[in-house]
């Protein structure tokens, strides 16, 4: 795939994940407003979306195919893990622009700079360590 169709291609699916995770969570505080709806309704979004990214990356940015139900497993979880780790950088830079400048505004800058280093970095290591055939070295 060409570099200008693959960051547009992963643009749109983090696009689409955004959706489905925001959606995911609107539905969730629609069926329950009890105890703990707030969180839950973060947690359904995250798992929803992360799901629907992982499934989108592995189909269509990496054209990647696990070997067995195992291995399927271990490529979530690494996926997942790369996620937690540009997720701090997502909120480290919002975070970061709130403290500095104090200001909503600057503070969403920030999330949209915090968000795109994130993506672009989460690419770099799913393409690293994540998405990699078992044959080859994850490097």
């Amino acid at each position: 795939m060409c570099s200008m169709k693959l960051a547009t291609s992963y643009a749109l699916f983090a696009l689409i994940a955004i959706a489905a995770n925001i959606l995911a969570q609107d539905i969730s505080l629609r069926l329950y407003q009890g105890l703990g709806s707030v969180m839950l309704s973060i947690l359904v979004g995250t798992a929803i979306g992360l799901a629907l990214k992982y499934w989108l990356d592995k189909r269509f940015i990496f054209a990647f195919a696990t070997q067995s139900l195992k291995h399927e497993g271990s490529t979530f979880m690494l996926y997942s893990l790369m996620g937690v780790l540009t997720t701090l950088i997502f909120w480290g830079t919002e975070l970061a622009f709130e403290w500095i400048f104090q200001d909503q505004l600057m503070r969403y800058l920030g999330g949209v700079i915090g968000l795109t280093l994130g993506y672009l970095i989460k690419y770099q290591l799913d393409k690293r360590f994540v998405f990699v055939p078992l044959d080859q070295p994850r490097i």
